[in-house]
Order: C-alpha cells, then sequence, then structure tokens
C-alpha cells in the first residue's frame, strides 16, 4: 500500500538505457548504427518468406555467447522475452539499479506479438504430424515479455502491457510517466519488446504497404514499410530520487500525450489531426510551447499516407516551423518494430539529445516536396543547443503518442 505522497510538479528523468536492435545487442552497435547514415534493413531469415511479395526486413542478429550466458535459466523465452530481457538487465546496469532493489518498480511495456513466432512454429509443426514441445506456446500470450522483465527486475508495483499497435511503446512510457508523477510507483521499467513473425509481416504484404527495399520515409519515390524486430527499455525515475542514489539523470521526459483519430481501421486521418491533438496535449503537460522543440524523430513509417499525415499533423502543431526543424526516422535504419517503435524511437531521440546531434535517414534522394520536411541525410546534422526533442507514433486504428525529452544538463553547467 502506497503511503507518501507525490508532488504535482514531480520530475521524472532517464537513468539507463538498454536495446536489441537489427544492428546488435546493446545500446553501442545501436547508437554505431543510428550515425552511421547506413540501414540495418535487408535479406533475412527469420522464417521462409518465399511467397512474399517481399523479402526484406530488420532481423536482429544472434546473441552473442556473453548474452546467451546470461540469459541462461530464465525460463522458456520467446524471442520478444529475450530480446525485453535483454534490453531491461543493460537498462538497469547503467541506471546502477540491481533486480529486487529498494522502491515500488513498476514495469510499462508495449508490444504487438508476443510469441506469436513461436505459436506459428507449433502450428506448422501440428500440420506437418507432429507433436511438437507445448513450451513454444508457453509465451504465446502477448504479456509474456513484460512479465518476464517483471520476474527479472523482482517488480512489486504495476504491470502493464500496452497494445495499441504502433503507438504502444510510445503510451507505455506515457503510462509509467503518469505512475511515477502520481506516486504508483518509485521508478519503472519502460518500453517495448517485439520480434518478427508471418502473421503480421504477410498482412503487411498483403496491404501493400511494405517496401520492396528498405524504407524511405519522407521521399518523393517511397513506396511504403520496412518491418524489424527487437526491443528498447529505459529506466525511468523521479529526479529527487536519482539524485538522492547518487545517478546521473540521461534525459527528462517532459510530457507526453495521446489521442485517437476516431477515423480509419488502418489509414491515418489525411488531416492528422489525431496527431495533432497528441502533440499538443505532450507540450502542453511538458509546460512548453512549440517554438521550444529543436527537432523531431518522427513516427515517418514511408507509407504515403502516414507521410503525408503526419506533415499534415506538424504543420497545425508546430506552425511554420514545421519545415524548419531537423527531422528523422529511426524507422529507416531499423525498419517498423511495430509494439516497440515509439520505445527505440524514444531511445533514439535520448541519444540525439546527449550527443548534441540529429541521427541520419539513410537512403538519400529527392524530399518530398508535398511534405517538405528539413529531413536529415547523409551525415548527422549537429545540435549542440538543442535542449527538447519531439517522438511521434501513429497507429492503426488512430491510436497516436506523442513524447518529449529534454537534455539534461547538470545545474549550473
Amino acid at each position: 500500500m502506497r503511503t507518501e505522497s507525490a508532488p504535482a510538479s514531480r520530475r521524472i528523468v532517464v537513468t539507463g538505457l538498454g536495446v536489441v536492435s537489427p544492428w546488435g545487442w546493446g545500446l553501442q552497435p545501436f547508437l554505431s548504427g543510428i550515425l552511421s547514415g547506413e540501414t540495418a534493413i535487408g535479406p533475412f531469415s527469420r522464417f521462409d518468406h518465399v511467397r512474399q511479395r517481399t523479402h526484406v526486413a530488420g532481423e536482429v542478429p544472434p546473441a552473442p555467447a556473453g548474452v546467451r550466458q546470461r540469459l541462461a535459466g530464465l525460463g522458456r523465452l520467446s524471442y520478444a522475452d529475450t530480446y525485453a530481457l535483454s534490453a531491461a538487465r543493460e537498462a538497469l546496469e547503467q541506471a546502477g539499479l540491481t533486480p529486487g532493489g529498494p522502491g515500488l518498480a513498476g514495469v510499462y511495456l508495449g508490444g504487438s506479438t508476443g510469441g506469436l513466432l513461436e505459436s506459428e512454429w507449433y502450428y506448422e509443426r501440428r500440420l506437418a504430424g507432429e507433436d511438437p514441445p507445448r513450451r513454444l506456446l508457453a509465451s504465446q500470450q502477448l504479456n509474456a515479455p513484460g512479465d518476464a522483465v517483471a520476474r527479472y527486475a523482482q517488480a512489486r508495483g504495476p504491470v502493464e502491457t500496452v497494445s495499441s499497435a504502433c503507438a504502444s511503446g510510445g503510451l507505455a512510457l506515457e503510462a509509467a510517466l503518469r505512475d511515477l508523477r502520481s506516486g504508483e510507483a518509485d521508478w519503472a521499467l519502460a518500453g517495448g519488446s517485439d520480434s518478427l513473425c508471418q502473421i503480421t509481416y504477410s498482412g503487411f504484404n498483403a496491404l501493400r504497404a511494405v517496401s520492396e527495399v528498405a524504407c524511405r520515409p519522407f521521399r518523393q519515390d517511397r513506396t511504403g514499410m520496412s518491418l524489424g524486430e527487437g526491443a528498447a527499455l529505459m529506466v525511468l525515475e523521479p529526479l529527487e530520487r536519482a539524485q538522492a542514489r547518487g545517478a546521473s539523470p540521461l534525459a527528462e521526459l517532459k510530457g507526453a500525450g495521446s489521442s485517437c483519430d476516431a477515423s480509419h481501421m488502418t489509414a491515418p486521418h489525411p488531416e492528422g489531426i489525431g496527431a495533432d491533438l497528441a502533440i499538443e496535449l505532450a507540450l502542453r503537460d511538458a509546460g512548453l510551447i512549440s517554438d521550444d522543440i529543436d527537432f523531431v524523430n518522427a513516427h515517418g513509417t514511408g507509407t504515403p499516407l502516414n507521410d503525408l499525415a503526419e506533415w499534415a499533423a506538424l504543420c497545425k502543431s508546430l506552425g511554420e516551423r514545421a519545415g524548419r526543424i531537423p527531422l528523422t526516422s529511426t524507422k529507416g535504419v531499423v525498419g517498423h518494430l511495430l509494439g516497440s517503435s515509439g520505445a527505440i524511437e524514444a531511445v533514439a531521440t535520448v541519444l540525439c539529445l546527449r550527443g548534441g546531434k540529429v541521427h541520419p535517414t539513410p537512403g538519400g534522394g529527392v524530399v518530398d516536396p508535398v511534405a517538405p520536411v528539413d529531413l536529415v541525410l547523409g551525415q548527422p546534422r549537429l545540435t549542440p543547443g538543442a535542449r527538447f526533442a519531439l517522438s511521434t507514433s501513429l497507429a492503426f486504428g488512430g491510436a497516436n503518442a506523442a513524447l518529449i525529452f529534454g537534455r539534461w544538463q547538470e545545474p549550473g553547467s
């Protein structure tokens, strides 16, 4: 039972980051990858896709021996479970925390596939007349990655799984922010995890939404999205708690907003009204105005409809500055991580703020004149004075999430 009250204006900071991405296992390969100007999207082998119309994705490479050893003995794990646990471990280590440490910990994880890939394997083997092991079904439920993280971290606070398509990771971070401000949790692990699977790959191909080459968000000749997989988690905690235990904040989660288009099952509202509302709410929550935003990590899927709808939303919320603020899309680097996309893009945003540079969107080419964003191309854009950054997530069903991060500066610096 919670007893202490929380200040209404409690500041929430990021003290740890963890990532598993198509660039590899860990934060460092991810950082090197997003700054390289190259894409990790390419041929993949997670499942047989010979009958699909496209044949590229952002696939996580095999886990190094050290990672496999650390995860050994943690139970029957799906790919999504494994990604989430590895990212959680890295985030805790960077934050200087240990599983079962002091304080009431919460876990907030976005996802959309859970152990669906392993269930597909089970079904295929049953159809072939085999008797596959039941362990392939052990992590089928969508909440399995979050529960695995909660068990590992010995979290006894709220444990929530958010599944609102591509906005899931962003919404999970928003949920953590709200609970930390209110005192429902003392600190939190928040983010998302998803793995490639045949159902989602086939579904997006059936919609003709997937590009035959690595996606190229906001380019005039873009032809669709690219799917990816992986996990990203953050340790979030109130500033006073971080300072009391001597932790060094990496960034501040200033505000969050969410909304729904209430328009269409799969297509975004063409005028971006829902995304605009989410951004406006995030700005209000952060106590900022649009002029305070120094760069944008866009949802940027590379589908014609999404990019235009997002441009419309940015024009509404950011005004005439929409075409002059540096903008990037992490999806062009690692693909669309579905329920984990908002989480890994939030981590990329924090890394860009800390490094004073916005990572480029791979692919080159001409920016669509109908959506003339200031797209960062080729090499990182130096932004040493950047203070605040916006990260957006626009999902199927019209769900939207917007997060605003602030660069951390020690008092007096």
